[in-house]
């Protein structure tokens, strides 16, 4: 079992007074975590993927909540995002058990996080948990395996069930592509046309690294403009894909209004296009190599509360940035090279226009980035 970096920021909280919220995709391990912090504890687990827990706890009433929760002092209700009007249920239990800990996971964030935004605010401690990290891989494997295993990595990513399961990574991608990304999604979201989503995502599988025109995708994918951006609202919510926006401030030429859309995880990323080809033979090893670090600094800023901003930069005469960071004041630029040259140098005019640093991040020197 991979040791998370959210375990020990969790376990500080625990007796707070306040219910521990955690959120993310399916099968990254949020049931596992929570379940292995409360191991020496006496707690109620409650499983809302069980139709009669979601029918107990769907509005229930103070006295019923009693009868339910009894003596224990613990309570863990999972998949809390299958439960109708959940967010008034968890304010009841916070307010009328104040000797109770509740602990609340979900998977997705597309009805959960606004619900209890409303109803839960100053009551909660918010946690997102992701697929493993590349901190929390090479800390539970060391550096020497870690090091032979960055391919695999780039080709099937890091959800827990894959890596568990050597030689068995396609079917299980597989499962989960067809289960989540495409199910789950669609019964969350009320989406009419799964096709038009399938044939979405493989669109933006094509394009990481790229700006993506959400004109240019309606045209691909013939729809209007507006559905693919509620479309792509919907995939972030769902933890397939991310947004980065251009960083524009002083110059003219600057690309102001495209966006860049990335995969939280590589292998969900490669299923969609069913490409496993290993390196040598892909035409597309840098955007892997792009979307693995920005994903793994994504990871970073969010498990560490960092307060720095991610975009990307680039002008109209094609000088391009591929990660620049906002944090204190300082901006920092960063461009990715799976096999960086000599020469390879960021852009003067960015440089010189935002007093910005600039890195280089390749093979040699990735750790760094992707732990901090």
């Amino acid at each position: 079992m991979y040791k998370r970096s959210l375990t020990d920021i969790i376990t500080r909280k625990i007796g707070s007074g306040k219910a521990i919220l955690l959120i993310g995709p399916r099968q990254v391990g949020k049931t596992t975590l929570i379940k292995s912090l409360l191991e020496d504890r006496e707690h109620l687990f409650l499983d809302a993927d069980d139709p009669t827990i979601r029918t107990i706890l769907a509005k229930p009433n103070t006295e019923q909540l009693r009868s339910i929760i009894g003596n224990n002092k613990v309570l863990f209700i999972d998949e809390a995002q299958r439960i109708s009007g959940i967010g008034l249920t968890l304010k009841i239990i916070i307010d009328q058990f104040k000797g109770v800990q509740l602990f609340v996971s979900g998977s997705s964030s597309f009805n959960l996080s606004s619900e209890l935004n409303e109803t839960l605010t100053g009551r909660k401690w918010e946690y997102e948990l992701f697929p493993i990290s590349w901190d929390e891989y090479e800390t539970h494997h060391g550096y020497i395996v870690s090091e032979q295993q960055i391919e695999n990595r780039l080709l099937y990513g890091f959800y827990p069930d894959v890596l568990n399961n050597p030689g068995e990574e396609k079917e299980i991608l597989k499962q989960l592509v067809n289960s989540y990304l495409y199910k789950d999604i669609l019964a969350y979201s009320h989406i009419r046309k799964p096709e038009v989503l399938e044939k979405l995502v493989q669109s933006l599988a094509l394009q990481i690294g790229s700006e993506v025109s959400y004109n240019e995708l309606a045209q691909i994918v013939g729809v209007d403009k507006n559905t693919i951006g509620n479309y792509i609202d919907i995939l972030q919510k769902g933890y397939i894909v991310f947004k980065l926006g251009t960083y524009s401030r002083n110059l003219r030429n600057e690309i102001k209004k495209n966006k860049k859309i990335y995969f939280y995880d590589n292998g969900v990323r490669n299923m969609v296009l069913g490409n496993f080809n290993s390196l040598e033979l892909r035409q597309d090893t840098g955007a892997l190599w792009e979307n693995f670090l920005i994903s793994e600094r994504m990871k970073q800023n969010i498990y560490k509360n960092s307060l720095a901003k991610m975009y990307f930069w680039r002008t109209k005469q094609q000088q391009e940035i591929d990660l620049v960071e906002e944090k204190d004041g300082l901006l920092t630029g960063f461009e990715f090279k799976w096999k960086a040259k000599r020469q390879t140098k960021l852009p003067k005019t960015f440089i010189e226009t935002y007093n910005a640093k600039g890195e280089i991040i390749d093979k040699s020197n990735f750790r760094e980035f992707v732990a901090k």
